[in-house]
């Protein structure tokens, strides 16, 4: 019987300050836990047309790269913790590039003793096999939306279009169901369905509590940031 190996991985991070989760994990992790940064190593640079969103998808080789410092490869096991959707963002990438064993970890729920510094990882190799039916992009979600049940994973004052000081263009995709990811899941009707979010990142959230209630949907990418950019697309308010 082969030998499982599991690696923690630390995913916390603020959309504020970009430097508060390596602060964190400095100042306390699991012990022989790697740390991936959400905005370096879980997302791509953005593009300066808003193209992608905020965060837009790493690839398959800069993400491989990644997991493989953080000791991540064939045959470990991943257990992701984090804030605001950074486990759920790497639990996600991980499916989403053929590695599916992964579990999510409040952090709260840890009772152990925790560890300051940095850890020594033994890096592996991390083999991507990109899938490519769990993402939608704007164009298809644009032409195809009243026929998708589209979920809108920000909070409620987000999703009505309410100023705010993250969303350029406050508002949402036309006919999309709130589900905050600070919420519990709600009901939601039966169909293909597709989670966004402001750039990716919390729509995760949704998307994990769905698969752990058996049921699983894709992921539009750039989610609002990139949505709010191209201005042929239509938006609600209210």
């Amino acid at each position: 019987m082969s030998h499982v190996r599991y690696r923690f991985v630390d995913c916390r991070w603020s959309l504020a300050d970009p430097e508060e989760g390596r602060r964190l994990y400095l100042a306390g992790h699991v012990p022989g836990a790697a740390f991936l940064d959400v905005e370096v190593d879980l997302s791509a640079p953005p593009d300066d047309a808003g193209r992608g969103g905020r965060h837009p998808l790493p690839s398959a080789e800069a993400f491989a790269a990644a997991a493989g410092r953080a000791g991540i490869g064939d045959g470990v096991f991943v257990v992701a913790y984090g804030s605001l959707g950074g486990a759920e963002r790497l639990w996600w990438l991980l499916r989403h590039f053929g590695h599916h064993e992964c579990a999510v970890l409040d952090l709260g729920g840890w009772h152990g003793p925790l560890r300051a510094g940095e850890d020594e990882i033994e890096p592996a190799v991390f083999t991507p096999r990109p899938r490519s039916d769990d993402t939608i992009d704007a164009a298809e979600l644009a032409r195809d939306r009243e026929s998708l049940v589209v979920v809108d994973a920000r909070l409620p004052n987000r999703w009505r279009g309410e100023p705010n000081p993250v969303d350029r263009v406050p508002g949402r995709v036309p006919g999309a169901l709130n589900a905050p990811w600070s919420d519990a899941l709600p009901s939601l009707p039966p169909g293909d369905l597709v989670a966004y979010c402001g750039s990716g990142v919390t729509a995760c959230v949704v998307l994990h509590r769905l698969h752990l209630a058996g049921r699983d949907g894709r992921l539009y990418p750039g989610s609002w940031s990139e949505w709010e950019a191209l201005d042929d697309l239509p938006r609600e308010r209210g």
